[in-house]
């Protein structure tokens, strides 16, 4: 009788800690939710700001008469690169960021200025 109270006493225990480790990871899922539905604003504030430094870059291109092939030779870059940056499905580096100001006459500052801010878009 003592050995199956106690085989009982160890089961609960095990079961006991069992759910708890269950709570626990239950927990972190819907910690891990929240924090991923919160995120949703920054995401679209991201692919605003991308989007417009890809129209800044494309409407100095543009009025520069430069193709999007003069613009890569120029930077050393391939084509597909410089429409990625201008579709907004990648962003220039800093330092092709600073070499296409300087090829479209422009300083960097006035390209980041240009594009807008996060907070001028509605979530």
């Amino acid at each position: 009788m003592y050995i199956s109270t106690l085989a009982t006493i160890v089961a609960l225990i095990i079961y006991a800690a069992v759910l708890g480790v269950i709570g626990y990871l239950i927990y972190l899922v819907i910690r891990a939710l929240r924090k991923y539905i919160g995120a949703q604003e920054v995401r679209k504030e991201a692919a605003a700001v991308r989007k417009s430094l890809s129209e800044i870059l494309r409407e100095n291109r543009i009025r520069c008469k430069m193709t999007q092939e003069f613009v890569a030779e120029a930077l050393g870059v391939s084509r597909q690169a410089v429409s990625k940056w201008e579709n907004g499905t990648a962003d220039p580096s800093t330092s092709n960021l600073i070499a296409l100001a300087k090829l479209y006459g422009i300083s960097a500052e006035d390209i980041l200025h240009s594009a807008a801010s996060p907070k001028d878009y509605q979530v």
